[in-house]
């Protein structure tokens, strides 16, 4: 089925059907379900037979980008509520078995995790919150171990761009369907769940700022995502305006952060070498992206009476009653004080930490909550070894920031690796997005070869994609 969505040439078609899929999924789960199966059982065999690393990153983008709508549409058991980290964690294990991955980096970041399963200063953690708090960072160290050192073309990365999306879409219109009349909607300066389709609004708003950024690519370097110029326009802005009405701040900054990381990378980019690389015109580019963040923002505000740019600007309803001084820990809805918190049971344990899935039962304040900021919830529940973990997390940011590759597809693995770190500083692991597009930061694209001359009379030199592309 996967190589069906590939090679069909109808892109508007199947936009129109993971629109119709979303709206099913919004009634009935069964939809969801049965899309899922069928799009699995045709195409599992099919891609851990290829040869090629093309098909599993397909395959894996795709299918774990349901993970939100299966918890929307609640299909658990069907689709596990965790389907990313199981799914992913089952790929990527036979994925680095197949292809003989050789991480050293992957390697060692999974081994420093493994002390922490084994002791509980909490006495209070069962299994399933030991999978819950461990399985995220373990993806991470896995993605890092198989990810790293493949490669891909550039029609490759399109592709798989435009199949990651697509579930992204069902999101959309499934929380559009289930967002009630806006005459009927009442905003507060806290996160809607009105406007959040059944979903956590912080993850919901994650998932469409993701959105937002990949469409946002698919506009200013005129790739073709759903068929028609204009369709490609109205997904950036039902992105963004469907990521601001959530009221969760955290994904929509994440999108926007990620189209700052691609401008920079075409700003810095000599005036000689932007036609060689065929990159956007900047004057254009910016000023089209800046007036659609700009109109989106707008037409939000507008309709949240002014709540919208006072939730952007920190502020709560204790701060505007003066009952309450606005601080970093207001701005950012406590996850500062589950940070301090988590930094002094590191400091109560330095070494080993409290052991994976305890942090949250032996807070003060924060007792019960969840960690927000995986940096913190590593520290506490790893010590040293959770500390060595994101040093080396870091690391490999640094490698893909020394990495030569042209300044677009630079940006964009740059991008990748930058949204999902900072995903993890507001809504700590519990997606697959943090260890999927981790994982795809590392994939070196590989230049297009172009024809050499053969004659004085030929004077253009037309790139060629530098070999075929399998999408069995």
């Amino acid at each position: 089925m996967i190589k069906t969505i590939l090679s069909s040439k109808s892109r508007f078609g199947w936009v129109l059907f993971h629109i119709a899929l979303g709206i099913i999924s919004a009634i009935t789960p069964y939809g969801l379900i049965a899309w899922f199966y069928v799009v699995f059982l045709t195409s599992f065999f099919l891609v851990i037979r290829s040869k090629s690393i093309y098909p599993f990153c397909i395959f894996i983008a795709y299918l774990t980008s349901f993970e939100l709508l299966a918890r929307m549409s609640q299909t658990s058991p069907f689709i596990p509520y965790e389907l990313g980290k199981y799914l992913l964690f089952l790929m990527l294990c036979i994925g680095i078995y197949k292809f003989k991955s050789k991480s050293n980096i992957g390697l060692v970041m999974l081994l420093l995790l493994i002390p922490s399963a084994f002791f509980d200063l909490s006495g209070e953690v069962t299994g399933s919150s030991l999978i819950f708090n461990l399985m995220g960072p373990v993806n991470v160290a896995m993605a890092i171990w198989f990810f790293y050192g493949k490669t891909l073309s550039k029609i490759q990365l399109i592709r798989l761009l435009r199949m990651s999306i697509l579930p992204l879409i069902s999101i959309l219109a499934s929380t559009i369907f289930k967002t009630p009349s806006y005459n009927e909607l009442e905003f507060t300066l806290g996160a809607n769940f009105a406007t959040s389709g059944g979903g956590g609004s912080n993850q919901v708003s994650t998932v469409l700022g993701l959105g937002m950024f990949i469409s946002f690519l698919f506009l200013i370097n005129k790739w073709n995502l759903t068929g028609y110029r204009i369709g490609d326009f109205l997904l950036f802005f039902l992105f963004g305006f469907q990521g601001l009405l959530t009221f969760s701040r955290g994904g929509i900054l994440g999108g926007a952060l990620g189209i700052m990381i691609v401008f920079y990378y075409v700003i810095k980019t000599p005036k000689r070498k932007k036609n060689i690389f065929k990159l956007p015109n900047l004057g254009k580019a910016f000023l089209l992206s800046a007036f659609l963040i700009i109109i989106t923002f707008q037409v939000a505000d507008s309709l949240t009476g002014g709540m919208l740019s006072l939730r952007y600007l920190g502020e709560t309803e204790g701060t505007l009653a003066g009952t309450k001084e606005k601080s970093l820990n207001s701005i950012t809805t406590g996850r500062v004080e589950i940070f301090l918190e988590d930094m002094e049971l590191w400091q109560n344990s330095p070494v080993f930490g409290v052991g994976a899935g305890a942090s949250s039962y032996m807070r003060n304040f924060s007792h019960f909550y969840l960690s927000h900021v995986e940096m913190s919830r590593l520290l506490s529940e790893h010590g040293l070894f959770g500390l060595i973990y994101f040093v080396l997390l870091i690391y490999v940011l640094l490698l893909i920031l020394l990495k030569k590759q042209t300044p677009m597809e630079k940006g964009i693995m740059v991008a990748f690796f930058i949204i999902a770190l900072y995903t993890t500083f507001h809504a700590a692991m519990r997606t697959y997005l943090t260890p999927l597009f981790i994982g795809l930061s590392l994939i070196y694209i590989r230049p297009q070869k172009v024809k050499k001359p053969v004659s004085k009379g030929i004077k253009k030199l037309e790139p060629l994609v530098s070999d075929p592309i399998p999408v069995s």
